[in-house]
Order: C-alpha cells, then structure tokens, then sequence
C-alpha cells in the first residue's frame, strides 16, 4: 500500500511522490500517517517532516508551521517556509537562532515578545532538523 505526498510553500512545490509513510510535527505531537489514515486537518509546528518513499529511503524536510491535511491515500503540506533539511545551511541556522535569542532579550512588548518567541522556535526547529540529518544532535 502507499499513499501520495505533496509539499508546497509560498514558493511552490518542494516535493511530490509516493510514500509508506508520512510522519509530521502536529500541534498535538508528531503524528504518523499510513496509507488509508482516517480524514485529519490540523496545524502544524516548526520542524521535520518525514518521508519514507516506497524504496524505504527516509527524505526530510523543515517546515516552519502551516497545514497538514490527510485522506487516506492523499496527505498534503501547507506551510510558508518549507525546504529539504539536506538544503538547510548550519551556519546561518546558528545565525538566525543568535538573533532570535537576542531579540527575545530585547522585546519591548507583548507583540515583540510574541513575535521573537515565533521566531526562535522556528529557528531552533530549523538547527535541529540539520543536526539531526548530520547525527550531531547530542541526543
């Protein structure tokens, strides 16, 4: 059995294709979709997504939030930022998580604290995606 996955940003389709199984960062928790998973629509929170194709090869990629839908043969990522965690930089990865550190040390506001606590999640899910795919987690 499998079940066909399809990966869009605001900058177009990052991947397409068939797979055994589909695991994604919900909200609620990473979820695992086989084929022939009931109907689910939820949000999703930076981090991977992965994708074992039908050779059993794991693909990954970060998403930094959006959508996830799943019929039972379809599941479809929504997200503005999505890309092949291969095609992450660790450099400027390190980089964006430094100035997220420092503008959640900064923030004014409720607004700006909100915003750099976006910003920050995002970019730690980012540089653990990357350190995950190279083994160097620590975990």
């Amino acid at each position: 059995m499998k079940l066909y996955i399809d990966i869009v940003s605001a900058e177009g389709q990052i991947h397409s294709g068939a797979a055994r199984m589909v695991y994604a960062p919900a909200m609620m928790g990473e979820v695992g979709i086989a084929p022939r998973h009931a109907p689910l629509l939820t949000q999703l929170k930076p981090g991977q997504v992965r994708v074992e194709d039908l050779d059993g090869e794991q693909l990954s990629f970060f998403v930094g939030g959006g959508i996830l839908e799943v019929q039972p043969h379809l599941v479809t990522v929504l997200s503005d930022t999505a890309e092949r965690t291969a095609d992450i930089d660790e450099a400027a990865a390190q980089e964006a998580q430094k100035r997220a550190e420092e503008a959640l040390a900064n923030a004014d506001d409720k607004v700006d604290l909100e915003k750099a606590q976006a910003q920050l999640a995002e970019a730690a899910a980012r540089l653990h995606a990357v350190k995950q795919l190279k083994g160097t987690t620590g975990n």
